[in-house]
């Protein structure tokens, strides 16, 4: 098993943060946070990268219903997306995989959370 499931796109790499942004909206994800790779390490290294964003994706609900399962469910959370530029105007699009991720917790529990969760993310990334 994977532990991540990705597609690649043509276009603007601004212009497809935010159509993930949108299609993570519309299954009940909100971003609760950004992290900018490459003005980050041109910032602290003055190192040159590529254009490289870490999403952390949110389904509140569902992070909820993880937490009261498993406590310490909060170290694997929020689900991280990224976003890369791998040529000009060739953008990949990745999100991890939760049931990859769940293996190492041993609670039923969870496992069906991170199979809705699952689903949600895969089905987000096939219709970028």
């Amino acid at each position: 098993m994977s532990y991540y499931f990705n597609k690649i796109l043509k276009g603007d790499f601004d212009q497809v943060i935010d159509k993930v942004t949108d299609e993570l909206k519309k299954v009940g994800f909100g971003i609760l946070t950004e992290i900018d790779v490459k003005e980050t390490l041109k910032k602290k290294l003055d190192v040159d990268f590529k254009k490289y964003r870490i999403l952390g994706a949110c389904n509140p609900p569902y992070a909820h219903k993880a937490l009261l399962a498993e406590d310490k469910i909060g170290t694997m959370l929020p689900c991280n997306v990224i976003v890369q530029e791998v040529a000009a105007r060739v953008i990949e699009v990745a999100a991890v995989n939760p049931m990859a991720s769940m293996q190492a917790v041993d609670n039923d529990a969870l496992k069906g959370i991170a199979q809705e969760i699952t689903l949600k993310l895969e089905n987000v990334i096939e219709k970028l």
